[in-house]
């Protein structure tokens, strides 16, 4: 561990030399990189700076209890070997997660498509609840919302609605929301006052750059029609909204949200572009799926991931069998215990590959 540690160490400080150098400032697109890259590794370098010192420390303190006669100093020597050892131990520990390879589409943007399932009106109004959920989550990391496209449902809510959120590490956080979401409550419809069961699905895709996939134009075929629901003027008088259809794969992507054909046309691409990525991505996901159950909602969305139970206040993640009496709160947007807690069962079960695989 300490030579990997060195050996990053050593990258650090190259980084550091390269953005000092005056040359750097000339080329703003790799200094940029670097500048990220130095921010990515300073964590693990401040724990191996950490880390030798307690090895120096530990080294010093032994020699001390080979050498020393007088009990007194002798007993403060044991004390802190015993104290040094625990932040030795607790220190790897936390190093070994650091050295975990980070999974590079877990820095990309998102895009996410959320549909009603099982449960006729009450899924698409709790299609529109996840919406509110994630919005409000967005809003409160500082991420920016993009909607693309949506189908209202007939009592409110969400038949579909499939939107981009932008913003830093936005896959690596929201991936693990993609599956089956299930809700149990009385409907607003329900006079009798029965709990009724519905669902809705959450798919979460890492939003694929022109350079991870080619798209051929030839491949695609391109339609225009007028859009529909709220808009102004221009609803049902201009064809601004685009259906995009890749043919080898037979993919639709629609988007109506801008008045603008051509920004239409260009938040389509990216979906569309996205889509035929996670093709590919998706034998990945398959893969690791089988090995970690944090993300078997990912490599199979028709999984079901997590219930939010109304009359109890609960809301229980199946994957870590973690349950939460709090469901107001996570509905409101405040997630991030929920994904903690999936983000660090993904790190032990990744954590364990890497030491099968040593």
């Amino acid at each position: 561990m300490l030579d990997k540690l060195e050996g990053i160490y050593q990258r650090y400080k190259k980084i550091e030399e390269e953005m000092n150098d005056p040359s750097a400032m000339s080329d703003m697109k790799r200094y940029i990189k670097l500048n990220k890259d130095h921010k990515e590794l300073q964590p693990i370098v401040e724990a191996y700076h950490t880390y030798r010192d307690i090895l120096g420390n530990l080294e010093s303190t032994h020699e001390i209890l080979k050498t020393e006669k007088e009990s007194d100093f002798r007993e403060m020597a044991r004390d802190e070997m015993e104290k040094l050892s625990s932040e030795k131990e607790q220190l790897e520990e936390e190093i070994r997660y650091m050295l975990i390879p980070a999974d590079p589409q877990d820095k990309k943007n998102a895009i996410v498509e959320i549909r009603a399932g099982a449960g006729g009106d009450e899924a698409s109004i709790f299609a529109g609840d996840l919406y509110r959920m994630y919005s409000r989550y967005c809003e409160n990391k500082k991420w920016k919302i993009e909607p693309v496209s949506e189908t209202e449902g007939t009592a409110g809510g969400f038949k579909e609605i499939v939107f981009n959120v932008t913003g830093e590490k936005v896959y690596g956080r929201l991936k693990f929301e993609s599956g089956v979401h299930r809700v149990q409550r009385v409907p607003k419809t329900e006079t009798q006052g029965r709990v009724h069961t519905s669902a809705a699905s959450v798919v979460v895709l890492p939003e694929a750059e022109e350079f991870d996939v080619e798209v051929k134009q030839e491949d695609i075929r391109k339609d225009t029609y007028c859009s529909s629901g709220p808009g102004g003027q221009s609803v049902n008088t201009t064809y601004s909204a685009i259906r995009l259809t890749h043919v080898p794969t037979n993919i639709v992507v629609t988007c109506q949200d801008q008045k603008s054909q051509i920004k239409n046309y260009e938040k389509a691409m990216r979906v569309l572009r996205s889509r035929i990525y996670e093709m590919e991505y998706k034998k990945y996901l398959d893969d690791i799926s089988s090995k970690r159950k944090t993300m078997v909602s990912t490599g199979d969305r028709s999984a079901k991931i997590r219930t939010y139970n109304w009359p109890q206040g609960r809301v229980t993640d199946h994957r870590i069998n973690l349950t939460i009496y709090n469901l107001q709160s996570i509905i409101d947007g405040n997630i991030d215990e929920l994904i903690d807690q999936l983000q660090l069962a993904e790190n032990a079960e990744r954590l364990k590959e890497e030491l099968a695989d040593t």
